[in-house]
């Protein structure tokens, strides 16, 4: 991979010849890999206020967390193979294939009959959605010119941000309205007209390249993650942290990372680059990525249980409770792609993002069943902002840094930080929790309280449905349990800020002295 600034002087002299595309072109082909991006960010997210509606109809209560892992599991294992196959093969027909699979996936899910068939199709959906974020930066890299970039991405990530957010109130009014089956099936009229739009108007010009596509890296990526996964998801129910089977599975998960490091530093052509990790800005971007994944999802998916299971509230109220966090996600998104744009600096967005996402998950760490909504809604409204802040900008940076061929690759990459960083958060926050609140249960039991045994609480509805005085010794003890959650991400923020501490400040690139700006080193120099 080149390392000097001769990539930087070939993307100057391409903007300058003008964008390959017509500006009406460049439109409709951002519409279509958005609409895409709109419905992968929202499946990752949507089934949770359905979680209950879709257990009485299928059944499989003890499996059910993997209705979600799945769909993240695969979707984040594949996002690094679509961005190695985007740079090889070209954006367009890696779109429409991706859509594609995403579709049948969702079609899969729409009609499955038992929790099994639902956990794999969500992993055939997953699959086609690992492709549709990344495809959808770099896609804006390729037809923008990059001082627009950051502007853009901004509006992508914001995007991505809100639909995240917004999936358990979409969720939530449509199983009140027509049924569980229809958040998956309202995908396939959707995915056709994002697959038509972006078909028809992404049309960039490119030069085939020879090309060896990684398989036996792809497969170490999901083989070298399921056993961790496993770990996290198992260990805080059935099992204990220490068991012999858990910690085998921690070693599994060790000795086949280690396997993919050596697989991918003699690949060909690897799933990712191994070089990329020379670049200070990428390896500590990444592991910023992983956090700041993890800490999106604990507002994602526990803020909204919060409300049904300790307030009481119902899926769609409890889903328009988190609208604030959503309005903070897309507001963060897009002001910090405008700043971007207009200064030449990131690196404030990723410090104040970690910053307000400690200061938010702190006072969240105390909360239980008589904190004010108000309160919570605030906090929620804050933590969405340092999200925005913290999604978007390490993307852009990094493709500053990197050979113009590897945008994709390395787009992808980050992205597949990201994902993992919440399939790691759901399995782990999840495992907490539950282990939390059996503990919370079992003191209340050996104290004389009668509280019921946490087996029995498989739903939200099971918890309200309870008599008193069981109910309020149950919604205390959740409600102390989910603080836990918040207070067990407070360090992961703090790493975070100390990460973007480190960071290289590294302008977009195209900015100049021209511009009013002070100079920053340029990719290739010491700040990689």
């Amino acid at each position: 991979m080149t390392t000097s600034s001769e990539p930087q002087d070939a993307q100057d002299a391409q903007d300058a010849a003008g964008p390959r595309l017509s500006k009406r072109q460049i439109n409709r082909a951002l519409i279509g890999v958005m609409t895409g991006l709109l419905l992968s960010a929202l499946d990752q997210t949507v089934v949770s206020t359905a979680l209950p509606s879709i257990v009485s109809d299928v059944g499989g209560l003890d499996n059910l967390a993997w209705v979600i892992t799945a769909y993240l599991l695969t979707s984040m294992a594949s996002t690094p193979v679509w961005g190695k196959v985007s740079d090889q093969f070209g954006r367009r027909i890696v779109f429409i294939v991706a859509t594609s699979i995403f579709i049948v996936g969702s079609a899969m899910c729409g009609i499955a009959q038992e929790i099994t068939q639902l956990i794999a199709a969500r992993a055939v959906q997953g699959l086609g959605a690992g492709a549709l974020y990344a495809l959808a930066l770099s896609v804006i890299a390729d037809v923008v010119p990059v001082r627009e970039r950051s502007r853009y991405q901004g509006m992508v990530a914001g995007v991505f941000g809100i639909a995240t957010l917004a999936g358990p109130l979409i969720g939530g009014g449509l199983v009140d309205a027509i049924g569980w089956r229809w958040i998956f099936l309202i995908n396939v009229p959707l995915g056709l007209l994002s697959l038509l739009v972006t078909a028809s108007a992404l049309r960039i010009p490119m030069e085939r390249r020879s090309h060896t596509v990684d398989y036996l890296g792809a497969t170490l990526v999901i083989a070298a993650t399921t056993p961790l996964l496993l770990y996290l998801s198992w260990a805080g129910g059935e099992r204990g942290w220490t068991d012999p089977l858990s910690l085998g599975l921690v070693a599994a998960s060790v000795v086949l990372t280690l396997a993919l490091v050596v697989v991918e530093r003699r690949a060909a052509e690897p799933v990712v680059p191994m070089a990329l990790f020379r670049l200070r800005l990428f390896s500590l971007g990444s592991v910023y990525s992983l956090i700041a994944g993890l800490g999106l999802f604990t507002g994602v998916v526990f803020l909204p249980v919060y409300f049904q299971a300790v307030k009481g509230m119902s899926a769609f109220v409890a889903g328009l409770a988190v609208v604030p966090t959503m309005i903070g996600v897309g507001f963060g998104s897009i002001y910090a792609g405008n700043r971007m744009s207009a200064t030449g600096r990131f690196r404030i967005f990723p410090l104040l993002g970690a910053a307000l996402l400690a200061v938010t998950l702190l006072p969240l760490g105390f909360i239980d069943a008589d904190t004010p909504s108000w309160l919570i809604i605030l906090l929620g409204l804050v933590f969405g902002v340092g999200a925005g802040f913290a999604l978007q900008p390490i993307i852009t940076a990094v493709q500053g840094v990197v050979d113009p061929a590897d945008i994709g690759t390395a787009t992808a990459a980050v992205s597949f930080f990201q994902r993992l960083g919440s399939a790691f958060g759901v399995a782990l926050l999840g495992a907490v929790l539950n282990s939390r609140f059996a503990a919370l249960l079992n003191d209340a039991s050996g104290s004389g309280g009668a509280a019921p045994d946490e087996k029995s609480l498989g739903s939200v509805e099971s918890i309200q449905n309870l008599a008193q005085p069981q109910r309020d010794l149950v919604v205390g003890a959740y409600g102390e349990a989910l603080a836990t959650v918040f207070l067990t991400v407070v360090p992961f923020a703090v790493l975070a800020l100390l990460l973007s501490l480190l960071m290289p400040e590294v302008p977009p690139a195209g900015v100049t002295e021209d511009d009013g700006l002070a100079k920053q080193p340029v990719a290739g120099e010491e700040q990689r």
